[in-house]
């Protein structure tokens, strides 16, 4: 299994931790005020893995308005998550969540122009569909919760494409401490309205949120210089295997037949797509509507 796969497995797991500890802070503060903490202690990681970079190179970049946007794109998804989390079912944020590697996808073929064997298209799809069936979230109107996912989707997927075209020439100092300072500068604004002082059991979850959520972000970067955005794409569908673990463990969710069925399908899918990675896979990072210095 390439290295790059391994480590983006150790990220979404990361993730997936730090989700179902998003969901248990529950609607007691505004998603602002959550991001806003949460965040700030993600920055810990960083700091004790830095080697060699210094921070007063946080604005030496190569690809500026790349890294900005980068910024942007997932502050704006990380607000939409929390929303999403602690407003609707645990399982239907996953469920919808499940279309950024298709969307990370398509974008890898339009924008960076990497090559997408049809196998991996067709394996892709069977994930998904896979994931429909595990997670089963139904027909019923959709809340306000379910429109922020969806953005959330279209945002990660700009945020895991942006990364992968800057992440083999930009400092780690400056992709992870540029998106913690922007975002404690944005929520930190919005919450002010609706504060609430956060109790010590509050905090504590905050701290853990942030360094397990700070250190997948790390591995996800480090996932990323090694291996292709479709190659690593996939391995968001391992969240699956957490979403059925904590959903029984902490939310009374047990999964049935039906979703056996469809765990086993996305597993399979997955590990089909990780396996070919032998095939030839060609990656040109193209840009042409973005270039440094404009």
């Amino acid at each position: 299994m390439p290295v790059g796969v391994l480590l983006a497995f150790l990220a979404y797991a990361s993730f997936s931790v730090a989700d179902a500890l998003i969901k248990v802070t529950g609607k007691s503060m505004s998603v602002f005020e959550i991001a806003f903490f949460t965040t700030s202690f993600s920055i810990i990681p960083v700091m004790l893995t830095k080697r060699g970079e210094r921070w007063r190179d946080i604005y030496k970049l190569h690809h500026p308005w790349l890294v900005h946007l980068r910024c942007t794109t997932a502050i704006l998804s990380t607000a939409c998550v929390m929303y999403a989390f602690t407003h609707i079912p645990f399982a239907d944020v996953y469920a919808i969540g499940f279309l950024t590697p298709i969307i990370v996808t398509m974008l890898g073929v339009l924008v960076l122009k990497e090559h997408v064997a049809l196998h991996r298209w067709l394996l892709l799809i069977i994930s998904f569909l896979g994931v429909v069936l595990v997670i089963r979230p139904g027909v019923r109107d959709l809340q306000l919760g379910h429109l922020a996912i969806f953005c959330s989707v279209f945002l990660g997927g700009i945020t895991t494409i942006v990364l992968r075209h800057v992440a083999p020439r930009e400092r780690r100092v400056s992709l992870v401490g540029l998106q913690v300072l922007y975002s404690a500068l944005f929520n930190g604004l919005l919450m002010l309205p609706n504060f609430v002082a956060p109790s010590l059991e509050q905090i504590a979850i905050f701290i853990g949120i942030g360094l397990i959520g700070g250190t997948g972000g790390l591995l996800l970067i480090a996932a990323a210089r090694r291996s292709p955005a479709n190659l690593v794409a996939p391995v968001q569908y391992s969240q699956l295997i957490w979403a059925i673990v904590f959903g029984a463990a902490f939310f009374g969710e047990y999964p049935d037949y039906v979703a056996v069925i469809g765990l086993v399908i996305v597993l399979t899918a997955g590990l089909a797509n990780v396996l070919t990675e032998k095939l030839k896979i060609v990656w040109k990072p193209r840009l042409f509507f973005f270039r440094t210095g404009l």
